[in-house]
């Protein structure tokens, strides 16, 4: 090829190979941001006592905020290396979706148009609940369908309006939507009489109940009219994240299948079994899968402990609302919860 042919090909070549300077750089992961910052921004309720709440002594506490803080534990060494914000039903899905925080964890339910609507991805599911009803006892309600025609307090954002519009629609009954802008807006007027029922995930009401010193004038009615699987929230696309929360959640549940509990796994690091041995990182291989320290879900245990331990300090038998285990129990003891093998 003569000199001038050379040349003449090097040009044409330069219109379309950008200099490096001007190459389109990748999005940082979720991983590498949360690792530079050295911290883990939570999105959460923080009006339900028992998954997110700022208690009396200026503590976050709840099952979800200790989710959020097994996964600080993984990716940083230390649990205590989240900042939680809060933010209403409404605005929660656009407020991940713009990189506001790193993940949700806020009582919100998997469903399909949430995922491939949002373009947002549930990561795991940490807690089976399912729709209910709380009434004041002096009005004799003994069922849903004896509250016909009545006011029914809701929040808005939230898919208890469409699950009850279905409900009734199916049975050709009518009640008065009363739609609020917050969960503590929707007590306040259920507390003040201004519907006969107020309804959302079965859990949340009970500990609103329990919450109010009134417990003994109000009752839950027997009808559970929905699927409510709850779990955090993340960002479509961003796989590596997605891994790193929903394996912690695993890690949790792993550690109360092998009785690996916050008091024991020093003790457990001498383990002869070899599924203890993987989960703890005495043998690796799984941390680096992660892109973590093979140390990740000791760290979980350690400093936050397996999910049982969770489940009975948050909503459990440990905490005032005192719920059984029922489908959140181990799949070994009849529950829904089942983590895959860590291997």
């Amino acid at each position: 090829m003569s000199r001038i042919a050379r040349t003449v090909v090097a040009g044409m070549l330069a219109l379309f190979v950008l200099p490096a300077a001007a190459q389109p750089q990748q999005p940082q992961s979720t991983l590498d941001g949360v690792r530079k910052r050295g911290a883990l921004v939570c999105g959460v309720t923080g009006t339900v006592p028992g998954f997110s709440f700022f208690n009396a002594v200026k503590e976050w506490e709840g099952l979800d905020v200790e989710l959020c803080r097994a996964i600080a534990a993984a990716v940083l060494g230390d649990a205590t290396k989240v900042k939680f914000v809060t933010e209403t039903p409404q605005k929660r899905f656009q407020a991940l979706a713009d990189g506001e925080m790193d993940l949700l964890a806020a009582n919100a339910t998997f469903t399909l148009q949430r995922e491939a609507g949002l373009k947002l991805q549930i990561a795991v599911v940490n807690y089976y609940d399912g729709q209910g009803f709380v009434v004041a006892k002096n009005l004799g309600v003994k069922n849903l369908v004896t509250l016909s025609s009545s006011k029914i307090c809701l929040t808005k954002g939230t898919t208890h309006i469409a699950n009850l519009e279905g409900w009734f629609k199916v049975r050709r009954l009518y009640y008065e939507p009363v739609v609020l802008p917050s969960q503590d807006a929707m007590y306040e007027a259920f507390f003040a009489s201004r519907c006969a029922a107020a309804t959302e995930d079965a859990t949340a009401l009970a500990l609103a109940i329990v919450r109010s010193g009134k417990a003994d004038s109000y009752m839950m009615l027997p009808e559970i009219i929905s699927k409510e699987p709850l779990g955090p929230y993340v960002r479509r696309g961003d796989e590596g994240w997605l891994d790193v929360v929903r394996w912690s959640q695993y890690a949790m549940l792993t550690a109360e299948e092998l009785e690996v509990t916050k008091a024991n796994v020093d003790r457990q690091l001498n383990s002869n079994d070899p599924a203890v041995q993987r989960l703890l990182g005495v043998v690796p291989g799984n941390g680096k899968a992660l892109g973590l320290d093979e140390n990740w879900a000791y760290n979980i245990v350690k400093q936050v402990g397996n999910y049982g331990e969770s489940y009975e300090r948050n909503v459990g038998m440990g905490s005032p609302l005192q719920f059984a285990r029922g489908i959140n129990a181990l799949w070994t003891k009849g529950g829904l919860m089942y983590a895959p093998p860590m291997r």
